[in-house]
């Protein structure tokens, strides 16, 4: 009989218990550096909240404010979003800094982010996300007139606390880029309930993969992540004509660039948990499946653009690769375990047919529901739980049974995208998913709505 335990760490995995244990230590590192600086600063203490009692205490000489960062929004066909993306980066940036590429855009988006007063510019066709951006930084100038760009989604909604959180990141010399902390879009006027289902699994996999792997991956003894998501995220511009934004063949842009940055020994990647934005998940199944699609197969497509090297960031690759294939393989195959536990039970009869009994009787000497209940079941359930705590949310816990469900899905799509790596080519074109307008619930669940603002005139480059 397979030990549970074995199970549950194939299925919830190694890495969440590896790298979890590395941003415990990261925590512990941060307080006692923080214990150290106070110490050594103590004199000085008087003085700054003397000067902060005047007013705003300058900036630290060579840290970066909002108006050394650019902010680059790439929009295909994104009409019912960019205007509340751009209202609440607004609040934040300077309006010259906010910068607009319409992707070949068959809708208003041109028109929409021209009324928002921001620069804009337009592409003739579709050049996809990672072309778009290219185009962009370059017809911008962006590397020339900026110490940072934000990478920002259509759909995305910056909170007004990020730069406050991400910038300071920079002060670190070896820091090139800073990822965003998501977290996703609740408005329930705009969801079935499938749809929140779907919601409520993509920010639980968002809080579990940023506090228990992405917050310990980014420590700077130990830098090494998978990704940058693009949907809001910095990169210093001295390093950009370094990477290679849109190279042939990739869906998306945001592993390729992560890559880049370390295998090119740029420098390391921060994050911090306090620089959030807020974006827009699919609402709909067929959104879902073709985003997470897109997402699978471009991480394999870089993966094998990449080679392999003997060092920490390959470790840490190939450590995820294997768990999640395995993962993969053994929730794929668990409805059909549980089916050979089940029938059985119920029509004793069908175990007369030869296969059928040779198969049960292997499947029970593995497994039997006790393992599955607390290899799977429970284990599963406890994250959910741990992020229903640690969020504050109970929408979590009513939908907690079904998570295992789209695990399952997660999983069959991940398996099916690999051999696509080899079998289909990829533009980097995309279709943004149905788009839901800002609701009130979504205003209380994330924070005050930016004030409007799209009467300005563009001041298009």
């Amino acid at each position: 009989m397979i030990p549970w335990w074995l199970l549950a760490m194939f299925v919830v995995g190694t890495n969440f218990a590896l790298w979890a244990t590395v941003g415990l230590l990261r925590l512990l590192d941060g307080a006692v550096a923080r214990h150290r600086a106070s110490r050594r600063t103590s004199g000085g203490v008087h003085r700054l909240r003397k000067r902060a009692a005047r007013g705003a205490a300058p900036a630290r000489p060579g840290s970066l404010s909002v108006d050394d960062v650019a902010v680059l929004i790439a929009a295909h066909n994104e009409g019912p979003v960019i205007a509340d993306s751009l209202r609440a980066v607004l609040e934040v940036v300077p309006r010259a800094n906010v910068h607009v590429v319409s992707d070949g855009s068959t809708d208003d988006t041109f028109d929409v982010a021209c009324r928002c007063g921001v620069r804009v510019i337009r592409t003739s066709t579709n050049l996809g996300k990672a072309g778009a951006l290219q185009e962009a930084i370059e017809r911008f100038r962006l590397v020339d007139r900026f110490e940072a760009v934000m990478l920002l989604d259509a759909d995305t909604r910056v909170d007004p606390g990020y730069f406050r959180a991400a910038l300071p990141l920079f002060d670190d010399p070896r820091i090139v880029a800073v990822a965003g902390c998501v977290r996703s879009d609740w408005c329930r006027s705009g969801l079935s309930a499938v749809g929140k289902l779907l919601v409520c699994h993509r920010q639980r996999i968002y809080a579990l993969t940023q506090y228990l792997l992405k917050f310990g991956q980014t420590w700077r003894r130990v830098n090494a992540t998978h990704i940058i998501p693009g949907f809001a995220s910095l990169y210093r511009t001295e390093v950009l004509p370094h990477i290679e934004v849109n190279p042939p063949g990739l869906v998306i842009e945001d592993f390729n660039m992560t890559f880049e940055v370390y295998r090119k020994r740029l420098g390391k990647v921060g994050f911090t948990p306090s620089a959030v934005a807020v974006t827009q998940d699919p609402g709909t199944l067929g959104d879902y499946v073709r985003q997470t699609k897109r997402w699978a197969l471009g991480l394999w497509q870089t993966v094998r653009r990449h080679r392999l090297r003997a060092d920490l960031f390959s470790g840490m690759l190939v450590l995820l690769l294997l768990e999640q294939l395995t993962s993969s393989v053994l929730l794929v195959l668990l409805p059909l375990v549980l089916l050979l536990l089940v029938v059985p039970e119920l029509l004793g009869a069908v175990l007369a047919v030869p296969e059928v009994a040779a198969i049960h009787g292997f499947v029970t000497t593995h497994v039997g529901f006790g393992t599955l209940l607390f290899g799977v079941v429970l284990p599963d359930l406890a994250l959910t739980c741990a992020v229903a705590l640690f969020l504050r949310r109970t929408r979590f816990l009513a939908f907690g049974a079904l998570f295992p469900l789209l695990r399952i899905l997660d999983a069959v799509i991940a398996l099916y995208a690999l051999p696509l790596v080899w079998l289909s080519t990829s533009t980097g074109r995309w279709r943004s998913p149905s788009r839901r307008e800002l609701g009130a619930e979504t205003i209380s669940d994330t924070g005050s709505p930016a004030s409007s603002d799209t009467d300005s005139p563009a001041s298009a480059a």
